[in-house]
């Protein structure tokens, strides 16, 4: 297809990889390049050239979109404002506390050339987002409430990783069914952050590593595991490849609330996930289409997926979405 959306990536981990697959089921959009911190003979993809990063403003006329795949607490905060003052772009910024802040660095960055910066798509902030705002007017006399799991986080996953001495890491959100259970009920309770969910790690340490230095630093970091009942468990490397090389997650968003005095409204959003990547990955390529339809539009500055109408995010023409899904 000549009119394909071009897109590039930087940064192929787990996400980067995500994002080439799902393209692949896209046939409206161009995976063009893939930008890396490394060296790019070092990088094999499915079938997309490699560059390095240091080049890649060299490009900026060639892509149309710029799906960033870095890590939310050190690559992202510096990348997305970045990039966004040369490149439309879309990433899965997911520190919630940080979310107002960074939005407001990335839109800065895009009035320097008009570019649209969408920020924080996902599952969570993303997709749970948007069911949120929908729970939320819907149903205004009510509470919502969000569960994630039992999953792999890999933003918080990441972040383990960052401590020193951490050689290897993973990190397992829990619900609790005990809240999940009352909340369908149309019970609106009052849950805690503790309430509702554990944190569970499993970290593969360094040889001249401080256990109890690491497990400290892990527990009391601030917005990733802070607040939470969090376990730490140090396994063995062999144990870590056996037993933690997939990644899970899902979860639900629960809007319990009245319509009228005596009548009980619960809606439910629900996702299981056998890839956590390999989803937000999707999610990020389905708001890249969307990106690129409203930069042609002339619209510019950070966004989010409150900013998005579904109709932007298929490939259909409108008759099509109308006659087949309406």
């Amino acid at each position: 297809m000549n009119n394909q959306i071009k897109v590039a990536i930087v940064g192929y981990g787990n996400l980067g990889r995500g994002v080439e697959l799902s393209i692949l089921k896209n046939p409206d959009i161009s995976l063009v390049a893939v930008f890396s911190r490394r060296d790019p003979k070092s990088v094999t993809t499915i079938n997309t050239p490699v560059f390095s990063l240091d080049n890649i403003l060299d490009y900026k006329d060639k892509v149309d979109v710029l799906i960033l795949c870095g890590g939310s607490k050190d690559d992202l905060p510096i990348q997305g404002p970045l990039f966004a003052e040369h490149f439309n772009i879309v990433d899965s910024y997911d520190n919630h506390a940080k979310i107002p802040e960074y939005f407001e660095n990335v839109d800065k960055s895009c009035q320097k050339n008009k570019k649209i910066g969408m920020i924080s798509v996902g599952w969570d902030p993303g997709m749970f987002s948007i069911n949120r705002l929908y729970g939320e007017a819907l149903l205004p006399d009510g509470d919502t409430y969000t569960f994630w799991g039992k999953g792999l986080s890999q933003g918080h996953s990441d972040a383990i990783r960052r401590v020193n001495g951490v050689k290897a890491g993973v990190q397992y959100t829990i619900p609790s069914n005990d809240a999940i259970t009352k909340v369908r009920s149309g019970v609106r309770p009052t849950l805690s952050t503790k309430d509702k969910h554990t944190r569970e790690c499993f970290v593969v340490l360094n040889d001249d590593a401080d256990a109890k230095k690491v497990e400290n630093e892990i527990k009391t970091m601030p917005n990733y595991f802070e607040p939470y009942d969090t376990t730490v468990n140090f396994i063995s490397q062999e144990e870590f490849d056996k037993n933690h090389n997939t990644m899970p997650h899902g979860g639900f968003v629960i809007r319990s609330g009245k319509s009228s005095d005596s009548v009980n409204q619960v809606i439910e959003y629900a996702l299981k996930l056998d890839s956590n990547p390999e989803f937000t990955a999707s999610v990020l390529v389905a708001y890249a289409r969307a990106t690129h339809k409203m930069a042609l539009k002339g619209e510019f500055g950070a966004k989010t997926v409150f900013d998005v109408a579904p109709i932007l995010l298929s490939s259909k023409s409108p008759i099509q979405l109308v006659k087949e899904l309406l």
